[in-house]
């Protein structure tokens, strides 16, 4: 007999599907193709197993993944907010939320529970784990944009000073990374790809 626990986690696996057809705003490293929020999750769980020895604290890399993996799959209901964007607030909102509790609550009580602490401990952005999770969240974009002549911030006029504030939260994560990517926004003044 199938157990009610096992139809419960096919059914969250079934409705988290829907993630590969949300549409970020930003491209594909050198590429005109719009990423999904799969791919961006997958890639973030890529990058932070790949750059955990630059994390400013120790963290639990299985929880770092966990984060990354889960933080957008509320957008199947909230949608995805750009995070330069001028009308709607890039926070946590009672919608997101929501969301987490709908779509997380698909599983048993237990595996529900667990995602949902995960996912509000990264949305709070105060353990070693959701500072390193967020500084691979903002790094990502950093990257695909500085590899295609400004992505988003030249088409959505974003300047220097949005970019700076908005990225500067990598260094709560990692002073290593957080001089990358700021050496990646200087040349990309530089270059004239982010207008000062």
């Amino acid at each position: 007999m199938i157990s009610e626990k096992l139809i419960q986690q096919i059914a969250f696996i079934k409705e988290i599907d829907k993630l590969k057809y949300i549409q970020r705003k930003t491209k594909l490293f050198y590429s005109d193709r719009n990423e999904n929020d799969a791919e961006h999750s997958w890639h973030l769980a890529m990058m932070a197993i790949v750059l955990a020895e630059h994390s400013n604290k120790s963290i639990d890399i299985l929880k770092v993944v966990k984060m990354v993996l889960i933080h957008d799959i509320v957008e199947i209901d909230a949608g995805d907010t750009f995070i330069y964007d001028t009308t709607k607030n890039h926070t946590n909102t009672d919608e997101e939320l929501l969301a987490a509790k709908r779509i997380f609550g698909l599983l048993p009580a237990e595996q529900s529970n667990e995602l949902i602490e995960i996912w509000e401990e990264f949305e709070a952005g105060e353990t070693n784990e959701a500072k390193f999770a967020r500084a691979m969240d903002r790094l990502e974009p950093l990257l695909q944009n500085a590899s295609n002549n400004g992505g988003t911030w030249a088409e959505f006029n974003v300047p220097y000073q949005k970019v700076y504030d908005k990225k500067k939260v990598i260094k709560e994560g990692s002073d290593t990374i957080w001089d990358f990517a700021e050496k990646l926004i200087d040349e990309s003044v530089e270059k004239g790809i982010l207008k000062k």
